[in-house]
């Protein structure tokens, strides 16, 4: 069946499911080289460095496995103005990234005059720059706008594809459908666009995980966001067990099979709960690293979930580091725009 899925880059559910199962225990070793061969065949040993800002953590929505959730009232919360997003770009520039990601919870402050004003100043300023968004659910206008102003990407995770599981995750005024809709909206619009979902988050079952592959599938998107749901200490889900780096390369792996030519990033959340997380990632199909940029004394108080990875090998200060290392697994740090293979504008 992984031969099949690498020749068809396809499966049924039902064996998706199989597989799944098979690979509860030990990832069988055909499935590593074959999603690795799979990431060779597009990308080489390329690992795109997109520099991250997370510009606010204030959120109007209240998930319940998110630190930075509305009713979570211990949150120290800020956003950065302006001249401090540009500041960061300006250090992002010097350092060589050329993919700035601003990346916020759904702030009201942030109106479209305002967020069309940033894009299109950073626009101006690195025009030789990709702009990706990650600012949660808005409305066809308003993606369009900043589309026009200049953005060229944007993330927004589906979370989960089966409507009861997405409703377990999250208050009655949000649906899945709607998240749906926004995925749509924003490749009509034009963006390179990001979907994904957490690996292990609370009532989660194999059922569930293939359904989300087969939505990954069914939507194309050009990048695709997995990282391990970690809980945090101050939300409904802070006594639920985190997902495992094991079952996040699972999908990590299936992921570039079923989507050869998505761009995968080893995410912040699996080097949180594995000093080799991203390491194991890249060596199995990931290849995109987010290093952070935001200003110092913030990036603590954007905690999506608790012990995240910060401050020395995830500031972009250390981006030699990062870089070394990633030269060491045997890949090549790459900071060009990196953008879609074969896409145009």
């Amino acid at each position: 069946m992984i031969k099949k899925l690498y020749n068809t880059n396809t499966l049924e559910k039902s064996e998706l499911i199989q597989v799944i199962k098979d690979n509860m225990d030990s990832l069988d070793p055909k499935l590593l080289h074959y999603a690795a061969k799979t990431r060779e065949k597009y990308y080489g040993k390329k690992v795109f460095f997109r520099g991250l800002i997370e510009v606010s953590n204030y959120c109007k929505n209240d998930c319940l496995y998110c630190g930075i959730r509305r009713d979570n009232d211990k949150v120290k919360r800020y956003r950065l103005s302006k001249e401090e997003i540009l500041n960061s770009c300006k250090v992002g520039y010097k350092l060589g990234f050329r993919t700035f990601v601003l990346q916020g919870g759904e702030d009201g402050y942030y109106t479209d005059e305002i967020m069309v004003d940033i894009i299109s100043t950073i626009k101006n300023s690195y025009p030789d720059c990709a702009i990706t968004l990650s600012l949660g659910e808005k409305s066809y206008e308003t993606y369009k706008k900043y589309f026009e102003a200049g953005a060229d990407r944007y993330l927004l995770r589906h979370e989960s594809a089966t409507v009861e599981h997405y409703n377990k995750l999250h208050p009655s005024n949000m649906e899945f459908e709607h998240r749906k809709d926004c995925l749509y909206n924003l490749k009509d619009v034009g963006f390179q666009v990001g979907a994904g979902f957490m690996v292990g988050s609370p009532y989660q079952s194999i059922e569930n995980m293939a359904e989300d592959l087969l939505f990954l599938k069914e939507l194309n998107p050009h990048m695709v966001g997995i990282g391990p749901f970690i809980p945090h200490k101050d939300t409904v889900f802070a006594k639920e067990k985190a997902g495992t780096v094991h079952m996040t390369l699972l999908m990590l792996a299936l992921t570039r099979l079923l989507l050869p030519k998505s761009l995968l990033p080893a995410t912040t959340a699996l080097g949180s709960i594995d000093p080799k997380g991203r390491e194991k990632a890249l060596r199995i199909g990931a290849n995109v690293i987010m290093p952070n940029l935001s200003p110092v004394d913030n990036r603590k108080n954007y905690a999506l979930y608790d012990n995240k990875l910060s401050t020395d090998s995830e500031a972009a200060e250390s981006v030699n580091s990062i870089s070394k290392s990633i030269r060491e697994f045997g890949f090549v740090p790459d900071f060009s725009r990196g953008d879609y293979i074969h896409w145009k504008r």
